[in-house]
């Protein structure tokens, strides 16, 4: 079975020539922690003789230094390369490993079993066409593999192998085999897969994964590994309508323009009639350029580069597609969105959305319910914490192109970024366009408070700071400015310095409610177009209820630090540690932290926050 050729010797190149035209199998190990994924991808290669000599003599001595296995071989060595994955026993990070054999060649993920990791399990399942669910023979069905499950379904794979891992630690026991199996296919139920293949293997001690074994006569079913060389990937991207996205504008010289891109689907010809769908512009392909000359047809999967027969205006992140089949196009959709990042995700907040070699912003205007792994079931939303599952509204600044993930997961696909850490914090998969708010041109657009905020991506409000003495409202409301400028915000702050000019007709503290009344109309003002302005005057403001009465629903929220207010509203958090005033900034992350909160509960109506000193 192990992956040998006399062609090796005899004529190298046509070996090359057998082994370039065998058929790719892409697959991810998942499951819970412990489960034995990273020993059984071990050996695989192990048996499939892909283990060179050195790394037999580092693995051998490795195994002997780490002594999880006694005198044995720890296959799981050759994956877990990280310090901290050997100290440890775990995966953390996704291993990627190449294997072959006489029928097929192989990609295999090994991906983390913590749920701490769960985000790097997605990214391995991405590209994948099969997923190998591990299940310790003697734990049963845990969390984490009802999660990973869901995850697989959810990133479009159909083919399982539930691989019964550690039978040798029950006796390689039927009863318990069937057990699993049913427990696994009653939950497994609404996911949707196309196959479940179900094997009991060790993977330590080599049982039913190259070869039959005696031990489980019970058993007559494939081998993993010939499950792996036989199954039969259902990939129709080459029926699906073309498209590719353009990733570079190749322009060597003024005789040459060419587009540079991996077609995601379909077949294209010299001849063939495209559309750039950012501007609707057609024009029919000149040539297909390679490396190694110009081709009559590209497919699925291939990179390339095309030339068309009309010079029109496209740019890095266009994408080209039939005319008898054009994509979605919308700044509005339905997603589903996994979460991966520490911090919470809270709707309103601007991100950056990245769809293959497309960037743009956008946010998430609502979170409609979270998806309980265990049960599959739908909870309401409002926010989603790591690793957490959620169906989502998403608005973007501008229209995009996209088909529906289960259409096609190259264009279906996106991740969100932090657009000031830079970091990865969500991955979604599209389910429908919904109705853009990109109106017609021949409609009449109503320009108000709410339209100016949302071509910001913000909530128009204003926050009204009020401080006892011992507080210095103005030094922690620029505090709370900056934060919210570090999100994305368009925010303004009128203080007495800022409002100078304006006042420098009033010199007298007895003229304090005209100062009010000016700052109040000024915010009044800003706030209606589109902005977040925070107000912070040095005094003890006067007379709230006629200054309440100057603002519209939903755009004031006064907040009081001391805890003075006229009427009743939401406690915030203690501003004093031991009885020591903290820094405005440590003071201004409770504030902010509050006001997101008041953001995922959507409460209608103008708000009062109190914060007690």
């Amino acid at each position: 079975m192990a992956h040998q050729s006399e062609l090796i010797a005899e004529d190298i190149h046509a070996y090359l020539k057998v082994h370039e035209e065998k058929s790719m199998l892409r697959f991810i190990t998942c499951g819970s922690v412990d489960d034995g994924k990273s020993t059984l991808i071990g050996r695989l290669l192990w048996d499939s003789k892909m283990v060179f000599e050195d790394q037999l003599a580092t693995l051998e001595a490795d195994s002997k230094r780490v002594g999880t296995q006694g005198d044995k071989i720890d296959y799981a060595l050759l994956l877990d390369g990280l310090q901290a994955e050997r100290e440890q026993g775990i995966t953390i990070d996704v291993a990627y490993r190449f294997f072959s054999t006489e029928k097929r060649k192989f990609i295999v993920a090994d991906t983390p079993g913590h749920e701490q990791y769960t985000r790097n399990m997605v990214t391995g399942a991405s590209t994948a066409q099969s997923a190998v669910i591990l299940i310790d023979a003697r734990k049963g069905v845990l969390t984490q593999t009802r999660r990973h499950s869901y995850l697989v379904s959810l990133v479009g794979i159909r083919h399982v192998v539930l691989a019964i891992n550690k039978m040798d630690l029950v006796d390689y026991s039927e009863e318990r085999f069937n057990e699993i199996l049913a427990e696994y296919k009653a939950f497994a139920t609404g996911l949707g897969f196309a196959s479940i293949t179900a094997i009991p293997i060790s993977a330590l001690e080599g049982d039913n994964v190259l070869e039959q074994s005696d031990k489980t006569g019970w058993y007559s079913g494939p081998t993993l590994m010939e499950y792996l060389e036989t199954v039969e990937i259902d990939d129709a991207a080459d029926n699906r309508p073309f498209r590719m996205r353009v990733q570079w504008v190749n322009r060597p010289n003024l005789d040459f323009r060419g587009f540079c891109g991996t077609v995601a689907s379909g077949v294209i010809r010299p001849g063939d009639a495209v559309v750039v769908t950012s501007s609707g512009q057609k024009s029919r392909i000149a040539r297909i350029v390679t490396m190694d000359g110009d081709l009559p047809q590209a497919q699925a999967g291939q990179a390339i580069t095309l030339t068309l027969v009309d010079e029109i205006d496209i740019s890095r992140g266009d994408l080209f597609a039939a005319p008898e089949a054009l994509p979605a196009n919308s700044d509005r959709f339905e997603t589903r969105l996994v979460w991966m990042h520490e911090e919470s995700l809270l709707p309103g907040r601007s991100y950056l959305l990245k769809s293959g070699s497309t960037t743009v912003q956008a946010r998430i205007t609502a979170v409609n319910a979270r998806i309980d792994v265990n049960t599959l079931q739908q909870e309401s939303g409002g926010s989603l914490a790591l690793n957490e599952v959620g169906l989502c509204t998403i608005q973007t600044d501008r229209p995009i192109p996209f088909d529906p993930y289960k259409q096609n997961r190259n264009t279906g696909s996106f991740i969100l970024i932090d657009r000031y850490s830079n970091a990865t914090v969500g991955a979604g998969m599209v389910d429908a366009a919904n109705v853009s708010s990109t109106q017609k041109q021949d409609e009449i657009v109503k320009v108000d408070r709410e339209a100016r905020a949302s071509r910001k991506d913000q909530s128009a409000k204003v926050l009204w700071f009020n401080g006892s003495n011992r507080v210095d409202a103005s030094a922690i409301a620029t505090a709370v400015e900056r934060q919210l400028y570090r999100h994305g915000e368009h925010t303004y702050l009128i203080n007495d310095q800022t409002l100078r000019g304006l006042n420098s007709d009033l010199d007298s503290a007895t003229v304090r409610p005209e100062i009010v009344r000016r700052a109040a109309e000024v915010a009044r003002l800003m706030v209606d177009a589109g902005l977040v302005v925070l107000v912070a005057l040095d005094a003890v403001e006067p007379g709230l209820d006629e200054l309440r009465s100057r603002f519209e629903e939903n755009s004031l929220i006064e907040i009081h630090l001391g805890g003075d207010a006229s009427s009743p509203g939401e406690d915030g958090t203690l501003l004093t540690v031991d009885g020591e005033f903290v820094p405005a900034e440590k003071m201004a992350d409770q504030v902010v932290k509050k006001l997101r909160e008041l953001e995922a509960a959507n409460k209608k109506g103008n708000q009062i926050l109190n914060f007690h000193i």
